[in-house]
């Protein structure tokens, strides 16, 4: 397919939340943390904007060239992390402050999140709906794998849903075997991807 792809700035962070909110909205772990809809379309975004402003420091947003999607990516060093991660507070207290579920989805997958190995993690990636089913997300990912593959760099992610499960599969991602299981809502899949030698 061949998508031309560029790193988001700072000025880009509302384009970032917006493809994201539009990706997800409907997102079963989205629908989760939010059942209703209409307060989910007040505080996604916020709740969504903790996750770009984390990349925009810590790691890298790629965005293809028209808009249309979104890929975060941190780095992840070797070792377990020090102390708690602050994160999954942050994403209740800047979202919703009364919503346990804000915190308790990055919590749950923070505990499986695998460490002994330094690897480059997509923390979330959106294809704008009307743009879905073209490849574009496959080809976003594409980029990143091919320096991971480059440079002898594993690659995590979390699924959401079956579809980008069955996506990343075909990425060279497997299912590293224990599920996050959302009290009484979705399955989230951790997946692990081998750097591949041509």
């Amino acid at each position: 397919m061949g998508i031309r792809v560029e790193q988001a700035g700072q000025g880009d962070r509302e384009l970032v939340v917006s493809v994201l909110e539009e990706a997800f909205h409907h997102d079963p772990v989205s629908s989760w943390v939010f059942p209703d809809e209409a307060h989910r379309r007040a505080v996604h975004g916020r709740f969504l904007g903790v996750f770009a402003d984390i990349t925009l420091a810590e790691g890298r947003i790629d965005v293809a060239e028209d808009g249309a999607a979104v890929a975060l990516w941190l780095p992840v060093p070797a070792g377990a992390p020090e102390g708690e991660d602050p994160t999954p507070a942050l994403m209740r207290q800047t979202a919703d402050p009364d919503n346990g579920r804000c915190e308790l989805v990055g919590r749950l997958t923070g505990e499986v999140h695998p460490h002994d190995r330094a690897h480059s993690y997509l923390l979330m990636i959106g294809v704008s709906p009307r743009r879905q089913g073209e490849g574009i997300g496959a080809e976003l990912i594409r980029t990143e794998l091919e320096r991971c593959d480059r440079d002898g760099v594993p690659a995590y992610l979390e699924a959401s849903n079956a579809r980008s499960r069955a996506l990343y599969e075909r990425l060279g991602y497997h299912f590293l075997g224990r599920a996050v299981e959302l009290p009484d809502g979705p399955s989230m899949w951790p997946m692990w991807r081998e750097p591949q030698v041509s």
